[in-house]
This record gives structure tokens, C-alpha cells and sequence, in this order.
């Protein structure tokens, strides 16, 4: 077509420069795709996140980079809005704390180092498919086009638009970055908080980074009045009302319908862009950094259909099992806090956070699925 007389030429197009992005980078490039990174930003750039890693993110990027932990967690506590807390101790760590911009930084650099070409500061405004290629049109300068393109810039992108991502479940996260003196730091190293909210589904957090508090809430949307006033609330009681935050923040986390699409066309949808994270939890670093390194694989072989079946192989399956922990934890969160006050609760929780596929396989379980089917 004459349009493409006049554009760059790549195999690979990769837009969004977080966890998905920068892995879909990687993989491509390492599989001899000439790749092109589009980030509107400039690295490292804050990123409103827990940032608590678990085992499968960590395998993830096992040989990719050197992780930035601030903290490595053993301990745990856990209340019911406050009330009945647990205390729990693990022999060895169960999850890495970082801070994103690090993150996402050393992500960078190890697709540049792959041979990925990262541009910043340039922002998407339009895709256009070209036969077999798909023109990728910038704010400003030069068109693009692309064998594939993979779209990783967030559920409230322009590749997830382009590719009809259809959402089941919207949370609204709320946020805060505290700094905190070095009395504090030696109370709260090596350990987290997770706290079960009074609004159903939701749950609080406290995530220690060496000099700051990762704090924050997550519910249903629509509940913006009470989740603000949960966070409020829970700050309060912890004693950290006093602090000035380095940062306060809030996003939407938009989690994927079982049938929507995950491609169009030659256009490839990862991470947060394609609503994969899991339904419970809301994690979705580990559902990034996978889905975008089988994007770049499936786009360096030009299998793209590859991608979609991969996923839902791989990260469907425990998307569907959080799915029924939602359900009935929304219902009846005090059981899973009465579970976790056993030594079997605590395993799991300790395991699932290695990395182990412990909750998938539970409910796979037909009792396992009656007794949440009750609760819910």
C-alpha cells in the first residue's frame, strides 16, 4: 500500500513501557524482531502500585534483572476491619516489595540491552490496518507500521479500545506513599498488613519499602465515598494520619470478561490493556510480565493466534478460580480469616505467595467449589 512508502518499518511495535510492555519487548527482540517501545512517559516515572512480588513474577524475571527489592517479607498480620489479628511467620520469605518506577526501569533496560528500541515521551493516537502490516500513528512525528503490535498501555488505552476488551469487574485502588522515620522502618521490616474490609470484596494493605509505607485500599467502583473513607480510616488507626504522603493516588483496575478478545487482527493486547489480572487479589504484576513475554513470542514468530490460546491455557484457568474466591469472600470474608488463623490457611496463603498454584488447584476441587458456591 503507498502508505507505507513513507514509514518506519518494524516487525514488532510494542505500546506502553510498564511490566507487560517491557517484557513483550524483551521477548520479541530476543527472538531477532527488530521491536519498537512507544512510552508516554520518560523512566523511571511513579506508578500507583502495591508492588509486592510474588514467586511467579519473580520466576518471570529470573535472568531478565537484578529485582530492586526495598524489602523481602516473612511476616504477616491480618485483621477483619481491624479486629481479631493474626500474626504469622514464615522460615523464608514470601514476597519481594518494590518500588515501581525501579521496577519498570530495570524492565527497560533489559529490553533495550535485548535490542528493543525504546521511545519515549511519544503518545499513540491511532492504529490503522495496512494488510499485513498495522500503521501506528504518534501525537506528533512520523508514523509507524508494524508486522504486529502489541498493545500494553492499560485498560484505558488506545490498544484496548482498538481491540473491544469487554470488562466484568472494575476496582477502584486508592493509595498512599508515607515516609516514615527509621523507628517505624524497624517496626515494619520484613512485614506486611492485609486487612479485610467492612465494603464487600474490598481489602487494605500495608507494604513496607525500606524509608516508605506502601498503604493502601481496593473496592468494587461506584463506592467512591466509602473506599475513601476506608482508607481514611485505616491510616488512622495504624497511627500514620500525621505523615505527609511522598505520593496519593488512585486508578481503576478493570478485570477481563471470560470471552473477550484479546487480539484484532495483528493488534495483541497484554497485562492491564487486555483486563488480565486475577478477580481476588487484583494482582496483576505476574499476570503482566507473562502475558506480555508470550505477546512478544507469538509476535516474533508471526503465530499470533498462538497468543490467545496460550493465555487462556496459562492465565484463564486461574483467572476463572479467582473468580469464585471473589464470589464468596465478598460474602463471607470472616471465614477466610478464620482460615488463615490455621496452620492449612496460613501454608496456603504462604505458598499461593511463592508462587505455587495452590488456590487454582483447590478449586479445581469439587468439595473445594461446594463449600464456595455456600458461601457466596
Amino acid at each position: 500500500m503507498a502508505i507505507l512508502r513513507w514509514v518506519e518499518m518494524w516487525d514488532v511495535a510494542v505500546v506502553g513501557g510498564g511490566p507487560a510492555g517491557m517484557s513483550a519487548a524483551h521477548a520479541a527482540a530476543r527472538a531477532g524482531a527488530r521491536t519498537v517501545v512507544l512510552e508516554k512517559a520518560t523512566h523511571p516515572r511513579y506508578k500507583t502500585c502495591g508492588g509486592g512480588l510474588l514467586g511467579t513474577s519473580l520466576a518471570a524475571v529470573s535472568g531478565l534483572i537484578d529485582v530492586p527489592a526495598d524489602d523481602w517479607v516473612g511476616r504477616a498480620t491480618f485483621t477483619l476491619d481491624g479486629r481479631r489479628q493474626i500474626e504469622r511467620t514464615s522460615d523464608r520469605p514470601v514476597l519481594a516489595m518494590v518500588r515501581r518506577e525501579a521496577f519498570d526501569h530495570a524492565l527497560r533496560k533489559a529490553a533495550a540491552e535485548a535490542g528493543a528500541e525504546v521511545r519515549e515521551r511519544v503518545t499513540v493516537r491511532g492504529l490503522e490496518d495496512a494488510g499485513g502490516h498495522v500503521v501506528v500513528r504518534p501525537s506528533s512525528g512520523t508514523p509507524l507500521a508494524a508486522r504486529a503490535v502489541i498493545g500494553a498501555d492499560g485498560s484505558s488505552g488506545i490498544t484496548s479500545r482498538h481491540v473491544g476488551v469487554a470488562y466484568a469487574q472494575v476496582d477502584l485502588g486508592l493509595e498512599v506513599e508515607l515516609p516514615i522515620p527509621p523507628a517505624l522502618r524497624e517496626r515494619w521490616r520484613g512485614r506486611l498488613l492485609i486487612d479485610w474490609g467492612p465494603i464487600p470484596g474490598s481489602y487494605a494493605w500495608v507494604f513496607p519499602k525500606g524509608d516508605r509505607l506502601t498503604v493502601g485500599v481496593i473496592a468494587e467502583r461506584g463506592q467512591g465515598a466509602a473506599t475513601k473513607a476506608y482508607l481514611r480510616g485505616f491510616v488512622e488507626r495504624l497511627g500514620l494520619s500525621g505523615i505527609e504522603p511522598v505520593h496519593d493516588s488512585g486508578h481503576l483496575t478493570r478485570c477481563r470478561t471470560p470471552d473477550s478478545p484479546l487480539r484484532r487482527g495483528r493488534v495483541l493486547v497484554a497485562g492491564d490493556a487486555g483486563g488480565l489480572l486475577e478477580p481476588w487479589t487484583r494482582e496483576g504484576i505476574s499476570f503482566a510480565l507473562r502475558s506480555g513475554t508470550y505477546a512478544g513470542e507469538a509476535a516474533a514468530a508471526g503465530d499470533l493466534g498462538r497468543y490467545e490460546s496460550t493465555v487462556e491455557a496459562q492465565l484463564g484457568t486461574e483467572m476463572w478460580a479467582g473468580r469464585k474466591l471473589l464470589a464468596a469472600y465478598s460474602r463471607r470474608p470472616g471465614a477466610f480469616h478464620t482460615l488463615l488463623a490455621t496452620p492449612t490457611g496460613w501454608s496456603l496463603f504462604a505458598r499461593f505467595c511463592r508462587g505455587e498454584p495452590v488456590l487454582l488447584n483447590a478449586v479445581r476441587r469439587r468439595s473445594v467449589r461446594a463449600a464456595l458456591r455456600a458461601l457466596s
